[in-house]
């Protein structure tokens, strides 16, 4: 049967203004680098309210309610607020019709630490009465510092407000009074979010590090740190997996999942009629679904592999967490399918948003409401509400507001030879209208990481610079994620002479094609992209003629130090690894190398890579006599998430390229 598609409505609210090429005034920088307009949407059990996160000022967000019943006036109404200074919201999900589970987080300056990230979970009505904390909370008898909030494991549909919750408990000192406790480690309670009654589900351990439920109420695998490799409080960084038989409270067994390349068996669902854990498995180095049995066989079923790329994500839908297919990306993301009738509905929904990936990002109780997004290279994604009895699909809201309007740029896969004739996979963007590149100005951006790989798809970092007059080629350079072990080598750090020189052979591949004009070349990168850019321009001085590294490593040896006072040095050490590569690989330490400008940004709060290595990058290039800037904001982190910042940014940058390439 044929959907039929029609605008339902759209809001634009008043901090989310719509903006047009064709007006005077637009300001690339300023479009392109707005936060979403729109954000962790999700969709009440009824299907009659979406729930959703807007940015406000700076690192403010609020998260708004709307209407989507049939017939009913639309109605948009906040529930609450954030300021980002330094509670930043990360999106709210039903666990009723009336109340929401919201997710706090951001990160704040310590006097005797780097910045701490914190997350917290509280639950509100939708009228913004009745806020609870449901993370466990300190005082000042706690010993030790409660960094992480812990999460909802099962949402219990069957118990309107109710959750299972994973939280972490800390010992209280007061011991002999009603408040003091022993207890120490990640727990799961039965909650009732309304009144914060709690039950304990599992008690808490301090080896545990995840828990999974069927979806039915009960926690069927834990994940526990595995002391294998570890070396007094600093964890290996393995997992060892038990899980239990239905019916039992016995724990058996599961495995090790050993190191970064995650050997043995990775737990991710359980699928509760099936009576079998979904999860991944390296076959011939590369990743792969599989579901073991949890009837004490342990018998694996294959369920999906592939010859070229890791297998990705599990796609789980409604508020049992069904899984109904998984998603892997070559060239472009597609999808294979566990469920036909699920199968069949995005086949349905691809023919009426012919050019998008479809993805379905929530659905109601009964799954009968579907809320969609779509979107593809050249549209940033728009929602959609699908009702799959009427086959009525409707256009709800739109991702990037600002950006409505604006012509965007094709984004096309390529590969090219590195030296070793190794064929390199990628992606270019070339400005908007061009068809046939000759002797632009380009640009190599490499991505972050180094675990992660570039997709196909909307990115406001290259299409800005696309829309700016540049042609944008993002490798996929050995010691990306995604292609499997031999092509993740020992990751970008420990293998970075493969991974910059595959690098600067997106740069010559540019020039060789004639597409770039090889005096007007640059390198932009954020955090390993940023690294990559940096060492690029150490290990061939000549090629790019200038460098942008936002939030970048600069000195290995530091970053493993960094780490020293936390529980994962281990882990960061043997990423990073031992020997003269250290050093050799390390920007900062090689600065005098490098011969031309160079401008850094980095957020102060940054805890991902920590803004002394943009410091110590600047105070090295002023020392070997570089033309370099670092341009910092003080309350900002890695992900540099404030409009404004990013537009600052985007227009500096912009600037900066234009300046040093004479254009």
């Amino acid at each position: 049967m044929s959907l039929q598609a029609n605008v339902l409505w759209s809001i634009a609210l008043a901090s989310l203004p719509l903006l047009s090429p064709a007006q005077a005034s637009f300001d690339a920088a300023k479009a392109f680098g707005a936060r979403p307009s729109v954000a962790n949407i999700s969709l009440s059990p009824d299907g009659m309210n979406v729930a959703f996160v807007a940015p406000a000022a700076g690192q403010g967000s609020v998260v708004y309610v709307q209407s989507v019943a049939k017939g009913a006036p639309p109605s948009t109404r906040p529930v609450l607020s954030a300021s980002g200074k330094p509670d930043r919201l990360g999106g709210c999900k039903w666990v009723s019709n009336q109340r929401l589970v919201c997710v706090i987080y951001g990160v704040v300056p310590s006097s005797y630490l780097e910045p701490l990230p914190f997350t917290r979970l509280f639950a509100v009505n939708t009228d913004g009465s009745n806020a609870k904390m449901l993370s466990t909370q300190t005082n000042e008898y706690t010993q030790g510092m409660q960094l992480y909030g812990g999460q909802i494991v099962d949402w219990l549909p069957d118990e309107d407000g109710a959750v299972l919750m994973s939280r972490v408990y800390l010992p209280d000192e007061h011991l002999g009074s009603r408040v003091g406790s022993s207890k120490r480690g990640l727990g799961v309670d039965w909650l009732d979010t309304q009144t914060l009654t709690t039950r304990s589900i599992e008690p808490p351990r301090e080896d545990a590090v995840e828990y999974i439920s069927d979806g039915r109420g009960t926690i069927r695998i834990i994940g526990a740190r595995s002391r294998r490799g570890a070396l007094g409080d600093y964890r290996s960084g393995n997992i060892a997996y038990s899980y239990r038989l239905q019916g039992s409270r016995e724990w058996q067994s599961f495995g090790d999942v050993v190191g970064e390349g995650h050997q043995g068996f990775r737990p991710v669902a359980v699928d509760h009629d099936r009576n079998v854990a979904y999860g991944y498995k390296k076959l011939d180095g590369r990743e792969a679904l599989y579901a073991v049995a949890l009837d004490g066989s342990l018998k694996e079923e294959l369920i999906y592999s592939r010859p070229d790329v890791d297998v990705g994500a599990l796609i789980r839908i409604g508020r049992r967490g069904h899984a109904v297919g998984i998603i892997y990306s070559d060239d472009y993301s597609h999808y294979h399918f566990l469920d036909p009738d699920f199968e069949k509905l995005i086949k349905s929904l691809g023919k009426a948003l012919p050019g998008a990936t479809v993805n379905v990002v929530d659905s109601n109780l009964d799954e009968s409401k579907l809320l969609i997004r779509a979107g593809s290279d050249q549209d940033p994604g728009v929602y959609y509400l699908f009702d799959r009895k009427s086959r009525q699909l409707d256009t709800f809201l739109v991702v990037r507001g600002e950006l409505e309007g604006v012509k965007l740029a094709s984004v096309k896969p390529i590969s090219f030879p590195a030296a070793d004739g190794t064929l390199i996979p990628g992606y270019l963007t070339l400005p908007p209208g061009v068809e046939s590149p000759k002797s632009l100005p380009a640009i190599v951006m490499p991505h972050g990481g180094p675990s992660a790989r570039d997709v196909w798809g909307f990115d406001y970092l290259a299409q800005f610079y696309a829309a700016r007059g540049f042609a944008v080629l993002q490798p996929n350079f050995r010691g990306s994620t995604g292609y499997g072990d031999e092509w993740f080598k020992e990751n970008g750090f420990r293998s970075w002479p493969t991974a910059i020189g595959d690098v600067l052979d997106a740069g010559k591949w540019l020039i060789a094609q004639g597409i770039a004009n090889p005096d007007k070349l640059a390198v932009v990168g954020w955090s390993y992209g940023g690294y990559a850019a940096l060492q690029s321009a150490v290990v061939d001085p000549s090629l790019f003629k200038a460098v942008v590294a936002i939030a970048p490593v600069t000195d290995l040896p530091e970053l493993k130090e960094e780490h020293r006072q936390w529980t994962d040095f281990l882990v960061v050490s043997r990423e990073i690894g031992e020997g003269p590569h250290v050093r050799e690989g390390s920007p900062a330490l090689n600065a005098g190398k490098i011969k031309v400008p160079v401008l850094l940004f980095h957020g102060e709060l940054d805890r991902n890579v920590l803004i002394r290595q943009s410091r110590e990058m600047n105070d090295h290039l002023a020392s070997a006599g570089v033309p370099h800037e670092l341009i910092t904001w003080p309350d900002l982190d890695h992900q540099l998430d404030d409009s404004a910042a990013r537009a600052e940014m985007l227009h500096k940058s912009d600037a900066f390229l234009r300046k040093t390439m004479g254009l």
